[in-house]
This record gives C-alpha cells, sequence and structure tokens, in this order.
C-alpha cells in the first residue's frame, strides 16, 4: 500500500470496492483510446505484466484470450514481465510479442478466468426476440456481455452469412461459427475472420480459439475505432445499460455515484454502427432491477450517475416490454416511446414525472 497507484479503465468485481471507497480509481474512456493514453504516458507505465501462450520457434508468444492494450503497453513500459502459460490458447491476428521485447520470463501453468455459459432469463429471450428479426442478412454483429448476445444469436438460426467484429467473443460466437451461422462471407472488413480484442468465455471455449484460424485478436484501437469498424457493412451493435432517462441519456457505468463497470466499447460500437452502411445500434436491457421493485427506465438518472451513451448518438432501445425509436425524435417523443416499454406499473408514474418536468420547464 502507498507503493502502487491502482487505475482501473473498466471496474469489476476485483476493484469495485477498492474504486468505490479510495483505495483505487477509475478513469472513465472510450476503450478505442485507451492505447494512445498509454503511449502518451498518461498513466505513465513503470513495469507491464503480461500472460501468455509458450513461444513458438520463432519466439513469438501469444497474447492468447486479451490483446486490449497490451502491445501499447509493452511498448512504453519500462520493463515487460511475461507469465508463460500453457493454459493460455495461441490466437491470431496482431495478438503477438517477440522474447527479445521481453525483460524477464515466468512460466507458471494456471488456470484462466471463466464466464459461466448459462441460459439466457425469460425477460433476456423476450428483449432478444424483439431485436432478432431486425438483423438481416450478412449482419456483421458486434456483441455486448450478458445474456442478451447469446439469446439472440440462438434466435438468429435461420440467418445465412453473419459476420462477427466485436470488441469480445464468448461462448456464444463459437456455437454460431460452428452451426454454420456465421461465416462472414459478406464482411467488408477483414474478410471471412472472427475479429475481436479480448475473449471470455468457458475450458471449452479456450479450448477451441487454440490455433483457429479463424479468429483474429486485434488491439482495441483497431477493433473498436468506429471508423476502422465502420467499414463492416450493416453492422449491427447490442449492448447493454444500468439505467436509461426519458431523454435518452444511458448509464452503463455506475449505480448513482457508485461505479459498477465502466465505459467500454458501448459509445465506440454505437458510433461504429450509425457510420457504418446499414448500420443499427441497440441498447438493451430489462425493464426492472432489485426483482422488478426498481425501474430501469427512469425520469432523470440518479444523482452521480454517469451518462456512457449520450441522447444524441443514442437509437434504439430495447426491454422485453417492446422497442423504442429515439433516434431523429423530439424528447416528449422520446419519453413516450420509453414510457411505452417500462414495465407496466411504472408507466403512469413515469408519466405524472415526465408531466411535472414539463411543467417546470415553462416556468
Amino acid at each position: 500500500q502507498g507503493l502502487i497507484r491502482h487505475l482501473s479503465f473498466f471496474v469489476g468485481p476485483a476493484d469495485r470496492d477498492a474504486v468505490n471507497d479510495g483505495r483505487a480509481e477509475y478513469v472513465p474512456c472510450n476503450l478505442s483510446e485507451i492505447p494512445a493514453l498509454l503511449r502518451g504516458q498518461r498513466p505513465q507505465v513503470d513495469v507491464a505484466l503480461l500472460m501468455t501462450s509458450p513461444p513458438d520457434r520463432h519466439g513469438f508468444l501469444s497474447l492468447g484470450v486479451e490483446v486490449l492494450a497490451s502491445l501499447a503497453a509493452a511498448e512504453v513500459a519500462q520493463h515487460v514481465l511475461v507469465q508463460v502459460n500453457p493454459r493460455m490458447p495461441r490466437t491470431y491476428g496482431n495478438a503477438f510479442l517477440h522474447v527479445s521485447d521481453v525483460d524477464a520470463i515466468v512460466e507458471a501453468e494456471d488456470e484462466l478466468i471463466e464466464l459461466s455459459d448459462e441460459a439466457p432469463t425469460e425477460d433476456e429471450q423476450k428483449i432478444a426476440a424483439h431485436i432478432a428479426p431486425l438483423i438481416p442478412e450478412g449482419a456483421t454483429l458486434q456483441l455486448g456481455i450478458g445474456g442478451v448476445p447469446n439469446a439472440v444469436l440462438a434466435l438468429l438460426e435461420d440467418r445465412d452469412d453473419l459476420g462477427v467484429h466485436s470488441e469480445m467473443i464468448s461462448d456464444g460466437v463459437m456455437r454460431a461459427v460452428e452451426s454454420g451461422i456465421v461465416t462472414g462471407r459478406f464482411k467488408t472488413r477483414h474478410g471471412k475472420k472472427v475479429v475481436s480484442t479480448f475473449c471470455l468465455g468457458t475450458r471449452a471455449f479456450y479450448d477451441w480459439l487454440h490455433e483457429n484460424a479463424i479468429v483474429e485478436l486485434h488491439p482495441c484501437d483497431h477493433t473498436n475505432l468506429p471508423i476502422s469498424a465502420a467499414q463492416n457493412h450493416r453492422l449491427t451493435s447490442i449492448n447493454s445499460a444500468l439505467s436509461i432517462d426519458l431523454t435518452g441519456q444511458v448509464n452503463a457505468d455506475s449505480i448513482g455515484p457508485r461505479i459498477y463497470s465502466g465505459v467500454g466499447g458501448q459509445v465506440d460500437f454505437v458510433r461504429a454502427a450509425t457510420l457504418s452502411v446499414g448500420g443499427r445500434s441497440f441498447i438493451a436491457l430489462p425493464a426492472t432491477a432489485k426483482h422488478g421493485s426498481l425501474s430501469r427506465i427512469v425520469p432523470t438518472l440518479a444523482t452521480g450517475a454517469g451518462v456512457v451513451t449520450t441522447r444524441a448518438d443514442v437509437h434504439t432501445i430495447v426491454t422485453e416490454y417492446g422497442i423504442a425509436e429515439l433516434h431523429g425524435r423530439s424528447l416528449p417523443e422520446r419519453a413516450e416511446a420509453l414510457i411505452a416499454i417500462a414495465h407496466p406499473k411504472f408507466r403512469e408514474e413515469l408519466r405524472k414525472a415526465r408531466t411535472a418536468a414539463l411543467r417546470a420547464s415553462r416556468v
């Protein structure tokens, strides 16, 4: 304590308490911007600690399941230390570090962090049922974390030749490739490759990734940069939120002032889908939280809550109760569209709050 300053670009269970009680710090940042920050020494990188696969016969270490900003960190760090882990799958793309660029190597076999492959909830299946019919043949998908993306993929069995260009992939993508739903035939960026910057899933998924040439991992300033991702025609992004207010402001990183996760790549891909020819972006969330006791659609965001996707960027919001098209609509029109997809027991309360807010604005 006092020797290491912990900065987090994306907060998770391991550092959430530390960030919120002041022992660590959160840096709000679009994922695509992190490598540039590191190269600009914001923050300064003294030591890069990386995990890789064993080297090949040419001395190249694969970064395996996570590229993100690792190459940028290794580029600017004063010292690069690597744990070579035989359990790390060898992946392709711009995902390699040469032993000559490493100061020290430690060999240790450790299990990788896994994400359980849980079945989608009933609400997630209903949300997916609203989104799936709107995904065209030959679309390229960006899928966030959670049950909705996997539920959407499960409903696309009648589609052909989908592609994937995402910041993260998991077991659902593996199944879609193996079943022939995802072929990348019509991708207009990276050909027939499944492209991502990190992977999180089960051990079976990691084994599938190992030396699988259909998958390429690239740094996040390539996968997530909007003008790069948007080169995929019909790019369809599906991301989540914690809450959304009646003007369309999306909160996805905090519960009130308490930091819960991070900005991640949501804004990157919302904007990329908007720039893409035939692209479309969805923000999907259950209508309620806390076992139905709280509405996630709220009159105004809670004090201290962060706005991740602005109301100018948001296009389509989906809950289990339907779809709200917000792009190009006025504030009153947005409010009515969002109230219509809130849980029925909160709709009248939301209407009253919206009416009161309108009256106050006209005083």
